[in-house]
C-alpha cells in the first residue's frame, strides 16, 4: 500500500460504502505493509447519509453499516484507530435516491482528494475511476476468503430447514420430504439481540461472496441464496419480530432413484415438452425438478431455469436465470434468444408466471413448471382461465404430481373433438381435453366449455349423474332467474338435449315471446330444446292462501356468504318453518320480496348446506 502522507508512521485512509456494509474494512490491520503504522480513518459524510438511508428503510445493508460504524467507534477507544473523523457535505435526499448515476461515488473520490488520503473500496468501478483519477486506492477484494457463518452450526445431515425466531426456542425440520419432525434446538428462547446479529452476519457474508446472491432486498425482508442455502430474514414492518429461516436440501437424487415407469421415461425422454410437476409444499417438488434437469443435460439437451430465488441444485451446465430487472417477461425474451431445450420454471405462483411459462412454450421450448397443488386435477386448475381451452393441452401435455418425496400420479393432457361422457346426440360435440392415468389409459377427467363456463367434470361420476346434465340445469335455471327475478322457475333435464321449464303463468307469455321467438333465442343459446310448462298450483308464485301446516316450495341460491331462500311474495313478514323434505330445520321470518337470507357460517346456514349437498328438496310451512 502507498504512503502519500508526509508523516510516514501515520495513514490516512478514506473508506467508501461498499467496504463498511460487508465489514471488509477491517482487513486493512492485516496488510503487512500498515505494521506499525498509525492510522488514521475518515467517513465521508454522504457515505454516513446513505447507509442512514438505507437503514431507514429498513434495508438490512443500512443495518449492517451502523454496525460497522459503531465498531470503527469502539477501535476509535481501544486506540487501535488513530484518528476517525467524517467530512465534506451531507447530500440531499434526491442525490441519495439517485446515487446509481455516480454522483455520491464522485464526492467520495474528492473527499479522498481533499484529505490527500488512500481511498479503500470493494467497487471495481470505483477503483478503475480512481485511478484514472491519479488517486492513490486500494481494491479489497483481493481480502475476500471463505467464511463458514455461524448458522450451518444449526444444521446436520439431517437438517432440511431451520427456523430461528425472537423470542421463541430454535427450531428445525429434521427427515425428508413427506416424512419429518419439527424438533427444537435448545432450552431457551433466542433474544432479538441473537437474531438481529446472526442476520448481520449473514448478510455481511453475502455481500462479500461473489457467489452468493441476494434474491430480494427489500425493506423487511431479504432473501438470500447462499451456495446450498435458501435464507429468508424477516423483520417488523414486514414480520412482528425478526425472524430467519434457512432451508437447504438433504439429498441429491437422480431421476433413477424415483423407479419411474419404462413408458414414463420414454415420454420424459420423447413427447412431453409441457410438464407441471405439482403437490403440496414440502414434498419434494423442486427436488424431483432438479433431477429432471439434469436428466435432461445429460441427454444432450441445453437446459436454463426460471427462478426467483434461485435455489435449485443443478449441474454448472444448467444456467440459472432469475427476473430480468424484476420483470419475468424480459428473462422469457432472453431465454428465446438463447434458444434452450428445456427450461425449468420453479414456484409458479402469479398470474405472470402462468403467462411466460405459456409464451415460451408456444415459442417451442420445452417447459417443466413447478407449481403447489393438493392433487394433480387442482394443478390443471391453475391453467384454467389463463390460457384458452383449445390450447390447454399444448401447453400442458404431463402432469406429475408429488407426494411425501415419491410420484404418485401421472396425468397425460389430450384435446379431441367428441360429444361429452354422458351425452348422447352428436350435435353437442366440442373440443374436449381428455385427463387420463397415464400408467392405467384410465379416462378420469374431461374438460371442456358449456354455455360461458368451463367444466373439469370426474368422468368416474357419470354413473350417478352426468356431470353435464347437472350443470345444465344450474346454469340454465341461474340464466333465467336474473332475466325473471322474483319469479319461481324450476329446470329439470329430461335428457341431454331437452329441458322443461316449469314457470309462473305470468312469465310465461314472456317467456315464449312473440311467434316463440324468445324461446327460440333461448333454445339456440343453450343448444337444447325447450318445453315451458306451467307451475303446478301449490307452486305458483302469487298465491294468497295457504293452510297452516301446508307444504310450499322452496328454490334457493347460493353466494359466497348467504344461502337465499325464495319464497311466495305474499307471504312477506310470514313466521314460517323450514323443512328439508319432512324434517324440520329451523324457524324464520320471510322478507321483502319473500327472500330468506341465512349466513352460511351460522349453525342454521350449515344445516340448510348439508341438506341442500344431500339433494333434499327445501319446503317451508306457515306457523
Amino acid at each position: 500500500m502507498r504512503e502519500n502522507n508526509s508523516n510516514a508512521s501515520t495513514i490516512k485512509i478514506v473508506l467508501d460504502t461498499s467496504v463498511i456494509i460487508n465489514g471488509l474494512w477491517e482487513k486493512i490491520f492485516s496488510d503487512e505493509s500498515l505494521k506499525d503504522k498509525k492510522i488514521e480513518i475518515v467517513v465521508p459524510k454522504v457515505v454516513v447519509a446513505e447507509i442512514e438511508y438505507q437503514a431507514n428503510i429498513k434495508k438490512d445493508v443500512g443495518y449492517a453499516g451502523l454496525k460497522e460504524l459503531e465498531k470503527m467507534k469502539e477501535y476509535k477507544e481501544k486506540g487501535i484507530i488513530k484518528e476517525l473523523k467524517f467530512v465534506g457535505r451531507r447530500p440531499t435526499l434526491e442525490e441519495i435516491k439517485l446515487s446509481k448515476g455516480g454522483e455520491l461515488d464522485n464526492l467520495i473520490r474528492e473527499a479522498a482528494l481533499e484529505q490527500n488520503a488512500i481511498l479503500v473500496t470493494a467497487d471495481v468501478i470505483q477503483a478503475t475511476i480512481a485511478r484514472i483519477m491519479d488517486i492513490p486506492v486500494k481494491l479489497l477484494q483481493e481480502y475476500k476468503k471463505e467464511a463458514r457463518i455461524i448458522l450451518e452450526d444449526f444444521f446436520d445431515e439431517k437438517t432440511m430447514s431451520v427456523h430461528l425466531k425472537e423470542d421463541v426456542i430454535p427450531l428445525a425440520k429434521k427427515g425428508k420430504p413427506g416424512h419429518w419432525k419439527l424438533v427444537k434446538l435448545g432450552d431457551s428462547p433466542l433474544t432479538r439481540e441473537d437474531v438481529n446479529s446472526l442476520a448481520l452476519s449473514i448478510i455481511e457474508k453475502a455481500k462479500s461472496d461473489e457467489r452468493a446472491l441476494i434474491e430480494i432486498d427489500e425493506p423487511g425482508a431479504v432473501v438470500i441464496q447462499m451456495g446450498r442455502y435458501r435464507i429468508a430474514i424477516c423483520r417488523p414492518p414486514f414480520s412482528e419480530r425478526v425472524e430467519i429461516t434457512a432451508v437447504r436440501p438433504i439429498t441429491k437424487i437422480r431421476l433413477e432413484d424415483y423407479n419411474l415407469s419404462e413408458r414414463l421415461v420414454e415420454r420424459l425422454k420423447s413427447r412431453a415438452e409441457g410438464i407441471l410437476i405439482a403437490g403440496p409444499p414440502g414434498a419434494g417438488k423442486t427436488t424431483f425438478a432438479q433431477a429432471l434437469a439434469d436428466f435432461y443435460q445429460e441427454q444432450g439437451n441445453i437446459v436454463k431455469t426460471i427462478e426467483k430465488p434461485r435455489d435449485l441444485q443443478v449441474k454448472p451446465e444448467v444456467t440459472q436465470y432469475t427476473a430480468l430487472a424484476g420483470d419475468l417477461r424480459k428473462t422469457a425474451s432472453v431465454l428465446l434468444l438463447v434458444r434452450p431445450d428445456y427450461t425449468i420454471f420453479d414456484e409458479m405462483r402469479l398470474p405472470v408466471d402462468f403467462d411466460v411459462f405459456t409464451d415460451l412454450r408456444f415459442g417451442g421450448v420445452g417447459m417443466v413448471g413447478v407449481v403447489h397443488a393438493s392433487s394433480a386435477i387442482d394443478a390443471i386448475h391453475r391453467f384454467i382461465g389463463k390460457v384458452e381451452l383449445g390450447q390447454l393441452s399444448h401447453v400442458i401435455d404431463t402432469v406429475i404430481f408429488i407426494k411425501a418425496g415419491t410420484v404418485d400420479k401421472v396425468y397425460s393432457l389430450e384435446l379431441k373433438v367428441k360429444v361429452p361422457t354422458g351425452m348422447t346426440d352428436e350435435d353437442l360435440a366440442r373440443p374436449v381435453v381428455e385427463v387420463r392415468d397415464f400408467e392405467t389409459g384410465e379416462l378420469e377427467y374431461e374438460i371442456y366449455t358449456f354455455g360461458e363456463e368451463v367444466v373439469v367434470a370426474p368422468v368416474k361420476e357419470v354413473k350417478r349423474k352426468c356431470p353435464a346434465i347437472a350443470l345444465a340445469e344450474k346454469y340454465i335455471r341461474e340464466y333465467l332467474e336474473k332475466a325473471y327475478p322474483n319469479f319461481n322457475i324450476r329446470v329439470k333435464m329430461v335428457s341431454d338435449t331437452h329441458a322443461i321449464l316449469e314457470v309462473s303463468e305470468e312469465i310465461i307469455p314472456k317467456l315464449i315471446g312473440k311467434k316463440g321467438k324468445t324461446i327460440e333465442k333461448l333454445e339456440k343459446k343453450f343448444g337444447i330444446s325447450l318445453t315451458v310448462r306451467p307451475l303446478r298450483e301449490k307452486e305458483k308464485i302469487d298465491f294468497i292462501e295457504g293452510e297452516e301446516g301446508e307444504k310450499i316450495p322452496l328454490h334457493y341460491k347460493t353466494t359466497r356468504t348467504h344461502i337465499i331462500l325464495t319464497a311466495p311474495i305474499a307471504y312477506e313478514n310470514t313466521k314460517v318453518i323450514i323443512l328439508a323434505d319432512d324434517q324440520p330445520l329451523f324457524s324464520a321470518i320471510i322478507g321483502k320480496k319473500g327472500l330468506i337470507k341465512i349466513r352460511r357460517r351460522t349453525k342454521e346456514g350449515k344445516n340448510l348446506a348439508k341438506s341442500i349437498a344431500e339433494g333434499k328438496k327445501l319446503y317451508m310451512a306457515v306457523m
